[in-house]
């Protein structure tokens, strides 16, 4: 056809006031911006030109760690670099985005390979290369794609209705450690731990609260914590899911109908709560009802994380809670 459709990052073409594509055989084509998720840093164009060359979609859930991968762009501005590597990781979730389940790669990535593809050994698009982990502005041996099926969903979503609704569930979740997994009975340190339930929202609705363990969700199991809100986002809003959650060493199945992730909302994954001792090297969170009922406490901080600091030296562990301080 004459028409083709462009995927590239959102903060490729961000804040632009006009977008041209280059194409393979150097053609420049005025395209049209379809729409933009900010999220997901996907973006999606539409340019009319003749004889449009198309990729192929590959499968990213077939990709394995070890899998060899290319990247093709345009690094530091010299056109059609391809360059190689290997899957580091799948599901990865950075800080600053939940809801995507990046793919990292040790694949060089420079600035002006942005939104460029990311391919497997079939030739197929598997991804769209990200960004970087790099503190020193340049490539380092972390690169992170977009999963093109994520990117599709994204790109459906962008034709019909020019956005993206992303599932909702409301609640602030952590990491299930080896001390947590024993606390709670749980055969496996694995699911994610609920910190906290927003009121009125979907995950008050269904039922959950703090110091329950989600272990599936729609008959996934979360084994990372990350892995929840990643499904969340990617669920379809309106519709109702099964949760399996453990709750008190009893494991619980509930009903939750996911709603559309609020415009202003941002994700806190496990942000840690609570007095600020990072003076003693330490990183706590208020206990959960749960917790103070089993542990019979009327309150607390449990020890999320301990750096070198006077907290470690006085032989504080990970795990411990805190039931008074005295100045």
């Amino acid at each position: 056809g004459n028409e083709g459709y462009v995927l590239t990052n959102n903060h490729v073409i961000d804040e632009a006031d006009k977008v041209t594509v280059r194409l393979s055989d150097r053609r420049e084509v005025e395209a049209k911006v379809i729409g933009t998720d900010p999220r997901s840093d996907i973006a999606l164009l539409k340019i009319v030109a003749d004889n449009l060359p198309a990729v192929k979609i590959g499968d990213p859930s077939k990709l394995r760690v070890g899998d060899p991968v290319l990247a093709i762009g345009s690094p530091f501005g010299f056109e059609y670099s391809a360059t190689a590597g290997i899957v580091s990781a799948k599901s990865r979730a950075l800080p600053n985005e939940a809801y995507v389940p990046f793919i990292q790669t040790d694949v060089a990535i420079n600035p002006g390979n942005s939104g460029g593809p990311l391919f497997n050994t079939a030739g197929e698009v598997i991804g769209v290369n990200s960004q970087i982990y790099s503190r020193s502005g340049g490539f380092m041996g972390v690169s992170f794609a977009i999963p093109i099926d994520v990117a599709m969903e994204v790109v459906a979503q962008l034709r019909e209705k020019g956005k993206v609704n992303r599932g909702y569930l409301g609640v602030s979740i952590q990491e299930v450690t080896k001390e947590l997994a024993d606390a709670y009975g749980l055969e496996r340190p694995a699911g994610a731990l609920i910190a906290s339930v927003e009121a009125d929202s979907p995950a008050a609705k269904a039922g959950l609260k703090a110091g329950d363990v989600v272990t599936q969700f729609n008959g996934f199991p979360i084994t990372m914590a990350a892995e929840l809100p990643q499904a969340i986002g990617r669920a379809k809003v309106g519709e109702t899911y099964p949760l399996s959650v453990v709750r008190e060493r009893k494991p619980m199945q509930l009903q939750v109908k996911v709603q559309p992730l609020p415009e202003e909302q941002t994700v806190v994954a496990g942000k840690a709560v609570g007095p600020d001792l990072s003076r003693l090297g330490v990183t706590l969170r208020d206990l959960q009802e749960a917790e103070k009922t089993s542990l019979k406490l009327a309150g607390g901080a449990l020890v999320l994380k301990i750096v070198e600091g006077s907290g470690a030296d006085a032989g504080l562990r990970v795990g411990d809670v805190i039931t008074r301080l005295v100045s």
